[in-house]
């Protein structure tokens, strides 16, 4: 997946992209509104992440010309000013979402999750780690061909361990992803983990998930 970055702080920058780059993404920056601008017009990204006070052009003047161009690429505006009438601003130029500064990268990452799940959806819906099995579209799961009955959250938590095969799940991550802006606590979620690995990791097949101690959790074949 390519990510479209334009901000103005460096520092800022380096840290956003380092983290995304991390998590598989590619990651083209540009520090100024009219560079931002340009790259949007020749190149194809999956989501576009947008300060609004930018030199030169502004992160909304950058969304309107974008959208009467017709092009429709997800945009995600990054905002120090949380007022109604500045978001309202932002949305109604054509932005998708909008993350007040100074945000969480945990919250950064599931915005551009959100904004892009149709997308990734066609692309593939299926999830595939050792002999388990996740249909996106049919939400159904398959170990080793037999069916789990999983609830709607022991899904989507299944679904983002398995979006990360390998890697360590933080628990503020699957919290965010799972259940929003909701309060859940770090008690509920392993609740609910112990519910999933009652599911998951059946008897005489070999365990899939894993708990990283003070980190969170791995879907992990070994």
């Amino acid at each position: 997946m390519r990510i479209l970055l334009v901000e103005d702080d460096r520092e800022l920058v380096g840290y956003v992209r380092k983290g995304l780059e991390e998590e598989g993404y590619a990651v083209q920056t540009c520090f100024d509104g009219s560079a931002g601008l340009k790259a949007a017009e020749v190149a194809a990204f999956d989501i576009i992440v947008l300060d609004v006070m930018l030199p030169f052009l502004d992160g909304v003047e950058v969304t309107k010309r974008l959208r009467l161009q017709n092009i429709r690429t997800p945009i995600l505006l990054l905002t120090a000013r949380d007022a109604p009438e500045d978001i309202v601003r932002g949305l109604d130029a054509g932005a998708d979402d909008y993350l007040t500064k100074p945000f969480s990268f945990d919250v950064l990452l599931a915005r551009i999750r959100a904004r892009t799940r149709t997308a990734g959806d066609r692309r593939t819906t299926m999830l595939r780690y050792a002999d388990l099995s996740l249909d996106i579209t049919k939400r159904e799961v398959f170990r080793g061909g037999e069916t789990l009955k999983l609830t709607r959250t022991e899904f989507s938590i299944l679904e983002c361990l398995m979006r990360a095969a390998g890697r360590v799940v933080t628990r503020d991550h699957l919290i965010t992803t799972v259940w929003g802006e909701r309060e859940i606590t770090d008690n509920n979620l392993e609740v609910f983990m112990r519910f999933l690995r009652e599911k998951v990791d059946i008897p005489a097949k070999r365990r899939l998930i894993h708990t990283e101690r003070g980190l969170g959790y791995a879907l992990r074949d070994h």
